[in-house]
């Protein structure tokens, strides 16, 4: 362990959870078939972001974002500590009180894994659901644009979401 650095081992325990993440999919497909499985991934998504938010508002001591700037450098800070360099998005802030998230293209993990099992045409995705449990957590109001729940780099070969928050 000594011989691993930080982003070593962030690398290292997002590719274990990505397995996991890919595993657990699959199986559930298999056991439960496509309709089912985007349910229960749906919900899984939701309560894992729950339990998730509540840490990171411990660790970064924030209850609420008060401010376009808290929210910011809440999701600055969190990502330092999450984001994988293998996983292909990024967060950025393009205007007033709107957060983008962007997957570059083709480079979604879930739209790889799902498009190699064949059922990318039926996979209702879940990804988005992380930030956006984060935000309700966060006490925020906000809207999403654009509105999808099917898989967007399957549909137009790209996927983002622009939140705009009142403050």
């Amino acid at each position: 362990m000594r011989s691993l650095g930080k982003n070593e081992l962030k690398e290292l325990l997002n590719k274990n959870w990505m397995t996991h993440d890919a595993m657990w999919f699959l199986h559930c497909l298999q056991t439960c078939g496509i309709e089912k499985t985007n349910e229960i991934n749906t919900r899984a998504a939701k309560s894992m972001s729950s339990v998730e938010v509540k840490r990171y508002k411990k660790v970064f001591g924030i209850e609420k974002a008060e401010t376009f700037e808290d929210l910011k450098t809440f999701l600055e800070e969190v990502f330092r500590v999450i984001k994988p360099e293998f996983m292909k998005f990024s967060i950025s802030f393009p205007g007033q009180n709107i957060v983008r998230w962007e997957w570059e293209p083709e480079q979604c993990f879930a739209y790889q894994g799902v498009k190699g099992l064949g059922i990318i045409d039926q996979y209702q995705c879940a990804i988005f659901l992380r930030p956006e449990t984060w935000f309700n957590e966060l006490g925020l109001t906000f809207e999403v644009s654009p509105q999808v729940d099917v898989c967007m780099m399957h549909t137009k070969g790209e996927c983002f979401r622009d939140y705009k928050f009142e403050f």
